[in-house]
C-alpha cells in the first residue's frame, strides 16, 4: 500500500491554501476558484445541480485573469496515474478554441508553477 499517496481533493485544497499565501504578494492569486463539477452525489442533488448548470467535464480550477493573448486560465488537476475523460478531453479543446489556456496538472506543485508562469507573463 501507498500511504504517501494523496487524493485530487488533498492537491486541490493545498494548491488553493498555497494560491491565498502568493495573493499576499500578486493579489490576482486571489480570484482563483474551484468549479465543483465532481465528485459523488444523491441523485436528487445531481439532478438539481444540472438544472442549475452544472456541467460534466468543466476543468477544476479557474484564474479569470487575462495574460499573454489569453482571456483566463483553467486547470484540470489530476493525481498519477488519472487522465482526462473523454468529455474532459471536449471541454478542454472547446476553451482553448474560445482563447483559454489549459492545462492539465498532476498536484499541486505542477498546478503552482503553470500559475506562477501565468501570472507572471505579459
Amino acid at each position: 500500500m501507498n500511504f504517501n499517496k494523496t487524493s485530487e481533493s488533498e492537491e486541490q485544497q493545498t494548491l488553493i491554501e498555497w494560491a491565498t499565501v502568493m495573493a499576499r504578494k500578486y493579489p490576482e492569486y486571489s480570484l482563483l476558484f474551484h468549479i465543483p463539477n465532481g465528485g459523488a452525489r444523491s441523485k436528487a442533488t445531481a439532478g438539481k445541480l444540472k438544472a442549475e448548470g452544472v456541467k460534466t467535464g468543466v476543468p477544476d480550477l479557474f484564474l479569470p485573469v487575462a495574460r499573454a493573448g489569453f482571456h483566463g486560465l483553467f486547470i484540470e488537476l489530476k493525481v498519477k496515474p488519472n487522465k482526462t475523460t473523454e468529455n474532459q478531453d471536449k471541454w478542454i479543446a472547446a476553451l482553448k478554441e474560445q482563447g483559454y489556456k489549459v492545462e492539465v496538472c498532476y498536484g499541486w506543485r505542477e498546478a503552482s508553477k503553470v500559475l506562477d508562469e501565468y501570472i507572471k507573463s505579459h
